[in-house]
């Protein structure tokens, strides 16, 4: 189905998108039940996703994945509608990582699941595969640099030019302009992340994960408690410094070159870092920073390939 395309709605909260064959699941991992999209049986294949964005951003790659042999699962994160809030209030990105290992755990799997995550959920899957390493045989990550480069793309003048929306969402401004009522400035990040692409249905998937008290605060939450570090849990300063790490598995990156969010000159040192043997960084022509909705032709070859090596 392409973009833009309108879903229907099935029982539950859910919409099912035509021609995508996605099973809906929930399960209880650590304190969050989750709901998840699934597709397929036999190895994990978690798939985290990003802001402002939803587990529907996997529906080209989990019907590639089924097909390759894998339970692909495509979690909401906490705080995004149909899973729950955290009872704890705890959205920084190590705990995307934690997460990730207590859906390990409550999903059954076992040493051959495999780690994908876009955007924060690259930052999870940083973290996850840093934490636990013998839950994942390989990770996948888009659209967020490894640790190293990240850390360094914030002394560059262009990036931080770039990053205008990582700031603005640390203010109280943010909760008026921001409203689950309102979201022309989440289309407004969209377009300029990926120019082109239309991004109406991705919205619209987005805003129906905030619906709800505390739905907004929690996706805003993920930006303030990473960036300020006095809103961090001292409990989880291991998983917050395991965002920054690079994983010990074999590592593919993957980037769109006309990616708005982060600089194409930034992600292309990422192959510098990258030294477990089998890993590499993919720019991809024709992608933003949504790759893999405007070019799951490529990603998905990339992906697949990848894990069968």
């Amino acid at each position: 189905m392409a973009c833009g395309e309108s879903p229907r709605t099935c029982a539950g909260s859910i919409r099912v998108v035509d021609d995508f064959d996605l099973d809906q699941g929930s399960v209880r991992a650590g304190d969050i039940d989750f709901t998840y999209l699934t597709m397929g049986s036999g190895p994990l294949a978690l798939c985290l996703h990003g802001y402002p964005d939803s587990a529907w951003t996997w529906r080209h790659l989990l019907p590639e994945l089924a097909a390759d042999g894998y339970r692909a699962v495509a979690p909401f994160n906490r705080g995004y509608a149909p899973s729950s809030l955290a009872p704890d209030a705890r959205y920084q990105a190590g705990v995307l990582g934690v997460d990730a290992n207590a859906l390990h755990t409550a999903l059954g799997g076992d040493a051959q699941a495999v780690l994908i995550g876009h955007d924060w959920g690259a930052m999870g899957a940083y973290a996850g595969a840093t934490l636990e390493p013998e839950n994942w045989r390989k990770v996948v990550t888009a659209a967020v640099p490894p640790g190293p480069v990240v850390a360094g793309a914030f002394l560059n003048f262009d990036q931080l030019r770039l990053s205008w929306y990582m700031f603005f969402q640390l203010t109280a401004l943010a909760d008026m302009v921001v409203p689950a009522d309102d979201f022309e400035f989440i289309t407004r990040l969209w377009q300029d992340w990926s120019p082109g692409y239309d991004c109406a249905d991705d919205v619209a998937r987005f805003v129906e994960c905030m619906q709800g008290a505390g739905r907004v605060e929690a996706a805003l939450g993920y930006y303030r408690q990473t960036l300020q570090s006095e809103l961090q849990d001292p409990t989880l300063e291991t998983a917050q410094n395991s965002v920054y790490s690079l994983p010990p598995q074999p590592l593919l990156y993957l980037h769109g070159r006309t990616d708005g969010c982060m600089r194409i000159e930034v992600a292309e040192t990422s192959g510098d870092v990258m030294t477990v043997p089998g890993s590499r960084a993919v720019m991809v022509e024709g992608a933003g920073h949504f790759l893999q909705l405007e070019r799951p032709d490529v990603v998905n070859a990339e992906i697949l390939a990848f894990l069968a090596e």
